[in-house]
């Protein structure tokens, strides 16, 4: 990353979303954060983490929960735990409470509905380089009320992103040997990696797995 938030007067934002017209609207609402500023798109879960592991210095992501690659909170849980150094911001068409609230406990830095007015995007993103976090105000979060899903939060994401793809994988349905040769890996990496997401899920069988995983899919 450059020199810490807005310190700096040239910075990088990277847009993942898989919508070029919004990804073009971001960019122009954006566009007076850093005094010389540069924005790499990508539209899929893949071309976001092809960008980040391309040695960019990139200072923040925008990423749009709903997208090719990911399912559910896949995506965010996957790029904090792959490149825990860049701060990630979703903005998203969800803008119900539970949702943000999640994402907050998946580690996003700050959480900007898409109907959100320009001056409060910038608000929040110069708020979110400066160190903070950001939510929309007029949203109360409060507490997670169910303690069992805060748990489950928890835990999944104490998922490594190998154990997390897996766990996808799983809940489309595919067998192990189908994930080991998506992953090119060994039915008995998968095996271990199956192992592995049971115990920090705290359940016993890979049924099991994936309803756990499904108790905090995105809604509608």
């Amino acid at each position: 990353m450059t020199e810490t938030g807005l310190e700096s007067d040239r910075g990088t934002i990277l847009i993942a979303d898989d919508h070029p017209l919004f990804r073009g609207a971001l960019k122009q609402a954006l566009a007076g954060i850093f005094k010389e500023i540069q924005f790499i798109e990508s539209g899929t879960l893949e071309e976001t983490t092809a960008a980040l592991s391309s040695g960019a210095d990139i200072d923040l992501i925008l990423l749009d929960l709903k997208m090719p690659g990911v399912s559910g909170f896949s995506g965010l849980t996957f790029l904090r735990s792959q490149f825990p150094a860049v701060p990630v911001v979703i903005v998203s068409g969800v803008d119900d409470a539970a949702t943000i609230r999640t994402c907050i406990e998946f580690g996003a830095s700050g959480y900007i509905p898409k109907t959100t007015p320009i001056d409060k995007m910038n608000a929040a993103v110069r708020t979110v380089l400066a160190g903070g976090s950001w939510t929309p105000p007029e949203i109360p979060l409060g507490e997670n009320a169910d303690k069992e899903t805060g748990d489950l939060v928890r835990r999944l994401a104490s998922l490594t992103p190998q154990q997390m793809r897996v766990l996808t994988m799983l809940s489309e349905g595919l067998l192990n040997k189908q994930i080991a040769y998506e992953l090119s890996v060994s039915e008995a990496t998968v095996k271990a990696h199956v192992s592995a997401i049971l115990m920090k899920l705290g359940v016993e069988s890979r049924t099991q797995a994936v309803i756990a995983a499904a108790k905090i899919d995105l809604p509608g």
